[in-house]
């Protein structure tokens, strides 16, 4: 694989605000990924897709009560009151909107970990950071003659293609692209991602504080203040989580907008797009003659091999009956009847992950995961007691714990000289929507040091684009 020079991307780095606040290993190579790697990531975006839409299905007639198969009898209308828990009326109502049906994330990442048995789909991110960084990474390593995963332009020219679409109502008008404060750290990607565009002849872009939207006069749309004066774009690319949208000025004319078309909104603003719990719903007894049929053989057994085994966490209100058990994990091949057995689990029993399903402040990152194998087990039964009593408002997740394998990436010492690092990775492909398929547009690989058990985005991890292996 082509080296690229420290020095090089030090001075890279110097040259762009992108890396404000952002801290970690320099690597002289991209990550390399096999043919059978890559054929797999392929399959895993239009898998990725068709599961978003049958989720869709899912949601819609479970909340309806009606049947979940064409012609046979299956209703889960549970499937629906847990993906609205915790969620404010207004947003459960916005997301059954008729105009809105169809609607999916128009970029798809999915959190992919490199085990001993191939990959491991841990969460699926609907609104994706990143998308700037695993551009101007691919720009940059592809440079050294590096076969970047989906071109050097593979971002930048997905993401314009992305723009192009939600500009189609008025390609006179700018899309504005809405990061919050809460997510404030991402806008200088977005900043890089306009300026590339503008600086290739691509469509306008405005980046702005989603804080700063207003509601037009008529209450059907927003308008931005910029340089020239007051505009009202006619598409909005979100970039702020959901549980923000109580507090923005312009909350009711985005949700108003959105609804009868006036306004475009990319991710469009369904929380039930945005639930981990979708998982733990894939692997429901009760559901599997549903994915199935809604989604095929082919997309079915792509992700059954990747989905680790994931549970709803939710209390045992009275004692079951002898001859019924939880959906839970076993303890000792033995299933549960309330949760008491894995609150006192020892820690090879506990080898799980536990986190928050989605639609809080703590659901992102790493904020809420805990690894019962890799806590105290007082710290344990507080996380599993903690979940149990919040499954009402705030719904978690049990997942079978995926140990990543150990890889060897070179990365730069502090000398500048390149050294093997034993590390453990985590690949998040980007995939654009386009005309009802999702096409890989770049992949960014996160390595870090092996003794770290939760991978994501630290100081002494290494990140960089994935490249095809030569």
């Amino acid at each position: 694989m082509p080296a690229i020079a420290a020095a090089t991307l030090e001075n890279a780095f110097a040259r762009t605000d992108l890396f404000a606040d952002k801290t970690w290993r320099l690597s002289p190579s991209p990550f390399a990924l096999s043919k059978e790697q890559l054929a797999q990531i392929e399959a895993i975006g239009d898998a990725s897709f068709a599961f978003y839409r049958a989720l869709e299905t899912l949601y819609l007639q479970s909340d309806k009560e009606k049947s979940l198969l064409r012609n046979a009898l299956l209703r889960a209308p549970w499937a629906a009151e847990w993906l609205d828990r915790g969620k404010p009326a207004w947003l459960i109502a916005h997301a059954r909107k008729r105009g809105l049906k169809g609607l999916t994330p128009a970029i798809l990442r999915p959190d992919l970990l490199i085990t001993e048995n191939g990959f491991a789909l841990t969460e699926l991110d609907s609104v994706p950071g990143g998308v700037g960084l695993t551009g101007f990474l691919g720009e940059l390593y592809a440079a050294s003659n590096a076969p970047i995963v989906g071109g050097a332009d593979g971002m930048i020219e997905g993401f314009a293609r992305l723009i192009d679409n939600l500009q189609k109502a008025d390609p006179a008008l700018p899309v504005a692209v809405a990061v919050s404060q809460e997510a404030d750290t991402y806008r200088p990607e977005f900043e890089w991602l306009a300026q590339r565009l503008t600086a290739s002849g691509g469509p306008a872009v405005r980046v702005c504080k989603a804080e700063d939207l207003r509601p037009t006069a008529d209450g059907m749309g927003v308008e931005i203040d910029t340089p020239k004066g007051t505009a009202r774009p006619r598409a909005i690319y979100r970039f702020f989580e959901l549980f923000d949208v109580e507090k923005l000025p312009a909350r009711d004319a985005l949700l108003r907008g959105e609804a009868t078309g006036a306004l475009r909104v990319s991710p469009p603003m369904r929380a039930f797009q945005e639930e981990k719990l979708a998982f733990a719903f894939f692997h429901h007894p009760c559901l599997k003659p549903f994915w199935r049929e809604a989604l095929g053989e082919k997309h079915l057994r792509t992700l059954e091999s990747i989905i680790p085994e994931t549970w709803l966490v939710e209390p045992v209100a009275h004692p079951l009956p002898p001859h019924l058990f939880l959906n839970a994990p076993p303890v000792d091949n033995l299933p549960l009847s309330d949760w008491e057995p894995l609150i006192n689990a020892s820690q090879k029993q506990r080898d799980y992950i536990l986190k928050l399903s989605g639609f809080n402040e703590r659901a992102w990152g790493a904020r809420s995961v805990t690894l019962g194998s890799d806590v105290p087990s007082t710290v344990w039964a507080a996380a599993l007691k903690t979940a149990l009593a919040e499954a009402h408002a705030h719904p978690y997740i049990l997942q079978r714990f995926a140990k990543p394998a150990r890889v060897t990436h070179a990365v730069y010492d502090d000398a500048g000289i390149a050294r093997p690092m034993e590390g453990r990775a985590r690949i998040c492909p980007y995939y654009f929507v386009e005309n009802g398929a999702a096409k890989l547009g770049g992949a960014l690989a996160t390595v870090c040091p092996a003794d770290k058990k939760i991978i994501h985005g630290m100081s002494v991890a290494a990140m960089v684009p994935c490249a095809m292996e030569s």
